[in-house]
């Protein structure tokens, strides 16, 4: 039967660490580099327009792009996909299907497959002025609200609620239109 190395073992933590330091590369004063962004924000800075994103956000931005040539390839293709959909240019959704299908780089490739599913649908969303966005964030409303009350009130408060939230988006709305 084995020993355990902690019944073994009769020093102290300090000790452990003292003897271990010597074999750092970095020394103890030293202070650490600065921990690389995290995945939101590298998305954040993929996906933002480019004209928003700040000059210190685009160095780090280029800076991951220059070490990884598959996030590269994928920036890309998500940035033409953004310039796509900003001009509502669906004639150019084939093109870019059959594109990021092709290209094995980037994690894009079952994105297009869903995109070519449901073909139809999306080159009517990128060639329409309309949009559901607005019964989306309403549906979206609905669903935290029965959520947030699941089991502690009935429909005549959760009717209350959603009342109340429509009213808020419809003053902000107004709001926002006097301000601009």
């Amino acid at each position: 039967m084995l020993k355990s190395a902690r019944a073994d073992f009769t020093g102290s933590y300090s000790v452990v660490r003292d003897y271990l330091q010597r074999f750092r590369r970095m020394p103890a004063d030293t202070t650490p580099p600065p921990r690389p962004p995290g995945v939101r924000k590298g998305t954040g800075w993929i996906t933002r327009n480019p004209d928003h994103v700040s000059d210190d956000d685009r160095q780090k931005l280029k800076a991951i792009l220059a070490r990884c040539p598959e996030l590269e390839a994928t920036t890309g293709r998500v940035r033409s996909f953004a310039a796509m959909m900003a001009i509502r240019s669906a004639d150019r959704l084939p093109a870019w299907i059959t594109a990021a299908r092709a290209d094995q780089s980037h994690g894009l490739r079952a994105f297009a497959d869903g995109l070519m599913t449901e073909f139809d649908a999306v080159a009517l969303g990128l060639s329409t002025e309309w949009s559901s966005g607005c019964v989306e964030g309403r549906v979206t409303d609905i669903k935290m609200l029965k959520r947030q009350m699941a089991g502690r009130a009935g429909l005549p408060l959760l009717r209350k609620r959603v009342l109340l939230v429509a009213a808020d988006r419809r003053q902000h709305r107004a709001t926002a239109a006097t301000a601009s």
